[in-house]
């Protein structure tokens, strides 16, 4: 990804951009878009179950507020380590961090507002982990999507295709069916674990997906309104979102932390779950770039899947008729909104405009799902 160069400019306003050249001469695109989605079906669904299981085992329960801001910190990190990469040394990045963050306060301002919501999401996620089980969370926060897809149509006058609002329906019925389960088919308390309340966990989840839908959405909407690159906009939300969260921890825990300290209840497993919250938003960035919406959907319902059958052996989670019937309608919704995309019209100024023979673009004998997915990423992010 480019940083917002005249020459980023020019390939914006071409529709075009450059494909990398630094993949590396061992990885083809197609085999970096299959490990890509490999890499993101098992951090969808690991994620959840490993998070699940440090909410409900015995022993000392870390603080969720710390584990937030550590994932943001980490966050923060690596999006610094990206650019270090494009600025090529500290000194470049030094100045490029104080032109576009330091005396730009009110642009970073913009960015508070995601930020502000991203943060209690990531708390609102660890409530409900640790009162529903994993199955259940995994499949009712795909309500995501239809968030995402309302306030993408409220904010960014977004067209959705009628397979797609069909869709949108299909999945509110699989979740709501899915919270339709027999008493004895629910998952007996593990002993020892802290008493559960699946009503606040779903609350938790579902206020979890209206704030996913408009932080997305309003994010997007200041990546398309800039030319900052998405790796600077990932430091100023990252940064914010750690501000926010240490208010929020001094809020919510700060006495308990001062007692037992900011580390307390952290093994290695904590520190599994913070490393794949903080590296599942660089797999979804690589996921939209070099594969496409149908495959990114296929990556959501195997993670589904992979939790449903997973949460059987792992948490003497029990499968019934509605949960299996919702699950079954959450995967194929998911595989229509994706398949489903209104095709996108190119720009009126790029109509007529001759393409420039410096720019390097998609060769004819690679696969055209792969073009078209680069042409997604572009428009999403710039």
């Amino acid at each position: 990804m480019k940083d917002g160069s005249h020459e980023s400019e020019e390939m914006r306003d071409s529709g075009q951009e450059e494909i990398p050249d630094d993949i590396g001469p061992c990885i083809s695109i197609t085999m970096l878009k299959h490990l890509s989605l490999i890499l993101l079906t098992l951090q969808n669904a690991i994620l959840i179950l490993v998070m699940r299981y440090t909410r409900t085992r015995k022993g000392d329960m870390y603080f969720a507020t710390t584990a937030v801001v550590v994932s943001e910190a980490l966050k923060v990190l690596t999006s610094l380590v990206i650019l270090a990469n494009q600025e090529k040394t500290i000194t470049k990045l030094f100045c490029y961090l104080r032109d576009n963050i330091w005396r730009q306060p009110l642009d970073c301002l913009k960015v508070s507002v995601p930020s502000f919501i991203y943060t209690l999401q990531n708390n609102l996620l660890y409530i409900a982990l640790s009162n529903l089980d994993a199955a259940t969370f995994q499949v009712t926060y795909q309500l995501k999507i239809l968030t995402t897809a309302l306030f993408s149509v409220l904010m960014l006058n977004k067209k959705l295709s009628p397979q797609q609002w069909s869709a949108l329906v299909i999945l509110f019925v699989g979740v709501a069916l899915v919270q339709f389960r027999p008493e004895d088919s629910k998952s007996p308390k593990t002993s020892g674990s802290l008493a559960q309340k699946p009503l606040m966990g779903l609350l938790a989840v579902i206020l979890s997906c209206f704030m996913s839908g408009f932080a997305g959405v309003y994010f997007e909407k200041i990546l398309k309104g800039t030319k900052q690159s998405l790796w600077l906009r990932n430091v100023q939300l990252g940064g914010m979102s750690v501000i926010i969260g240490l208010l929020t921890m001094e809020i919510k825990d700060g006495v308990k932390i001062q007692e037992h300290g900011f580390f307390f209840g952290y093994d290695y497993v904590v520190w599994i779950v913070i490393s794949f919250q903080s590296l599942g938003g660089l797999l979804v960035a690589v996921v939209v770039k070099y594969a496409d919406n149908i495959l990114k959907g296929f990556a959501t319902s195997a993670a589904i899947v992979l939790s449903c059958i997973a949460s059987i052996y792992l948490f003497d989670f029990r499968l019934s008729l509605p949960f299996s019937t919702g699950a079954c309608l959450v995967i194929i919704s998911v595989y229509i909104y994706s398949k489903f995309v209104p095709e996108k019209s190119l720009p009126q100024a790029n109509v007529g405009k001759e393409k420039s023979p410096s720019r390097v673009i998609l060769s004819k004998n690679q696969n055209v799902s792969i073009r078209e997915s680069v042409v997604n990423y572009i428009n999403r992010f710039w």
